[in-house]
């Protein structure tokens, strides 16, 4: 399992602690110092769809030009989302079967245990 995410993100750290005290291993991928690979990017994307992985409520999307925001498609959204990671929502987990995109308990609950 790997979560996806940047380290002092406070949902990525409430979702580490969710799986340590689980017990569930896992490894951290961080988007600023690990990167992120855009055929991943696009395989999340044709999971989830690309609204559910772009935050609109995080800085980076406040900081985007009035006009990218209202010409956004999913073409733009790849660009983006590889140029500025830190505007897809946190964390992404990957695990065997499927991705889960944000952090909430019950839905970790559901998934994984």
């Amino acid at each position: 399992m790997i979560i996806y995410g940047i380290k002092n993100c406070d949902t990525v750290k409430k979702a580490k602690k969710w799986l340590e005290n689980n017990n569930i291993d896992y490894d951290f991928h961080d988007f600023r110092s690990d990167g992120l690979n855009p055929v991943q990017l696009r395989s999340w994307i044709a999971e989830a769809g690309w609204q559910t992985l772009l935050n609109k409520r995080s800085t980076t999307w406040r900081q985007l030009p009035d006009e990218t925001k209202e010409n956004m498609d999913e073409t733009l959204a790849i660009a983006v989302m590889e140029d500025q990671p830190t505007i897809i929502k946190r964390p992404v987990l990957e695990t065997d079967k499927g991705i889960i995109v944000g952090f909430s308990e019950k839905n970790y609950t559901e998934k994984l245990l």
